[in-house]
């Protein structure tokens, strides 16, 4: 009976994560890990892993150093965006730091040529620390974010990333952190309007999970 009860559980679990998928779908985003498989939508030359549980590992090598290794970085193929909403969530370790690029206007570039949103252990800072441009939701160049909403180390958080017209929307954990129409702010309104996206290998230990588009 017991066996049976869990059996039954397990297959509701799989029935609702399923129709939760389906009316994603319908609703226009896109599912950029399906079946569990990181290389059907991205490509990279550093030591991303997914696991059973369709969680990627950034795990870095032994003398790998710095953010520089942009082969490394973990893109979305080679198509260009202007206009979208991603969603995902990220784990960090003690001293994690990595960034969410877009707009890239080239690859081997990201950072002179892209906008990037600060992925950091932000959430083991003390209370009323001063942020700065490097912390978790932060966007560089130059806007750290308004309230620190990062979760310790060690446990989830979500972003929520919009761009609509050049506007720029960040949520950490369901909190607007930042907003800015990047056509009208000094070095952002130098960067391209589209571009590649892309995740930074920092040479840091980061986890992913749950990565998703919608196209505006």
């Amino acid at each position: 009976m017991r066996r049976t009860l869990c059996v039954s559980l397990a297959l509701v679990v799989c029935l609702g994560a399923a129709a939760r998928l389906a009316a994603e779908e319908a609703d226009g985003w896109l599912n950029l890990l399906p079946g569990g498989e990181l290389a059907k939508y991205w490509n990279t030359k550093g030591n991303w892993k997914i696991d059973s549980e369709g969680v990627v590992a950034l795990s870095p090598r032994e003398g790998e150093k710095g953010w520089s290794r942009w082969d490394a970085y973990l893109w979305l193929g080679d198509k260009q965006y202007d206009n979208f909403e991603f969603q995902f969530d990220y784990m960090c370790e003690k001293g994690s730091n990595s960034g969410f690029y877009f707009h890239v206007g080239d690859k081997n570039s990201p950072v002179a040529t892209g906008v990037e949103v600060q992925i950091y252990d932000s959430g083991s800072k003390p209370e009323g620390a001063k942020l700065t441009d490097h912390d978790s939701g932060g966007i560089i160049p130059g806007l750290p974010p308004t309230k620190n909403a990062a979760k310790p180390a060690g446990e989830w958080n979500h972003f929520h990333i919009t761009v609509k017209d050049n506007v720029l929307n960040v949520k950490l954990n369901g909190e607007v952190v930042n907003e800015v129409d990047m056509s009208k702010h000094g070095q952002l309104s130098q960067r391209p309007a589209t571009g590649f996206i892309g995740f930074q290998d920092h040479a840091l230990p980061l986890k992913l999970r749950n990565l998703k588009i919608r196209s505006l």
